[in-house]
This record gives C-alpha cells, structure tokens and sequence, in this order.
C-alpha cells in the first residue's frame, strides 16, 4: 500500500508543531529523548523557532491523510551575533528539519528537503546550509541530496549545499 501524504506551506500557526520537530531532530537517537521543555529551553536549539514566523523564515509541513502534520522542514536567517549550529555566514539561511518517528523512511523527509531547497533557490538564495550530528542516518539523505560538509567540530557538521 503507497504512503500517502501532502505538503503545504507553513503558516505562523505552525509554530508548536515545528517546536515538536526540533525536539524530534534533538532526540534521532534511541532512547536518547529529552523532554520537550528542556529541549526547547535550550537557547541553542530556541532559536530556530523565537518569532516564527518572522522576515526571512519559509518552511513547509507534510500532512498525513487525516490533515496531522507528520513533519516539516523551514529556514531561518540567522545572524553572525547569534549563529545557528550551521552557520555558514551572512545571507545562507540554516535550514531545520524533523519527521515524526512513525514516518521516517517513508520519503517525507526527502520530500520536505526538496521542496525547501527548490524554494530558497526561487527565493535566490546561492546556498543553504545544515548541522547535524555525527551518526545521524539523515546524514545519507543529505549526501544523496547533494550537501557537502564543510566544517567538522565537536561531534557535528556542518553541510552546506550549493542551490544554484
């Protein structure tokens, strides 16, 4: 049976549910899940989320057939006083992005990626760039998707993907 789901902009009433996915992309490990309040009290992983929706921000959210978000991928503009963990510099936004577990390996993650990527580069944007952990499996989809790493440090790295 095909997995079926759906993909639409998000909206400033995304925000709870796009805090829900940085504290699933915070918790890829087994078993390694925080609470939710101390993931998103971190300022390290806040803000990605502190304003949503603000100039510059675009993202978008997977739907299942019943209409529940089941993941959802977005960038933010950060700035050099206040980077993200894959910051690259001044105008490459740092993009987020997170699947509820039940979803994953389904090809939403994939699709949300894509569609990111396809609408920072309409947006004309020459690169966007990620972080994540060392041994997270979503390294491979970021590969296959064309990322490249581009700094190595303290378990994590940066990719970056050129959009254009």
């Amino acid at each position: 049976m095909p997995v079926s789901y759906s993909i639409r902009p998000a909206t400033q009433a995304d925000g709870a549910f796009l805090a829900d996915m940085v504290v699933e992309a915070a918790n890829w490990r087994q078993g390694g899940a925080r609470p939710r309040h101390e993931v998103m009290a971190d300022t390290d992983n806040n803000r990605y989320l502190s304003g949503w929706m603000r100039p510059g921000d675009a993202g978008f959210v997977a739907i299942d057939p019943q209409g529940a978000p089941i993941g959802a991928a977005w960038y933010r503009m950060l700035p050099r006083t206040d980077p993200g963990f894959g910051y690259v510099g001044t105008g490459v936004p740092e993009l987020i992005i997170g699947v509820r577990p039940i979803w994953r390996a389904h090809g939403v993650g994939r699709a949300l990626l894509q569609r990111l990527c396809e609408h920072a580069r309409g947006q004309g944007f020459g690169r966007i760039s990620l972080s994540v952990e060392r041994g997270n499996y979503a390294q491979t989809l970021y590969r296959t998707e064309g990322f490249a790493v581009t700094q190595a440090g303290h378990g994590r790295d940066t990719m970056v993907k050129r959009l254009r």
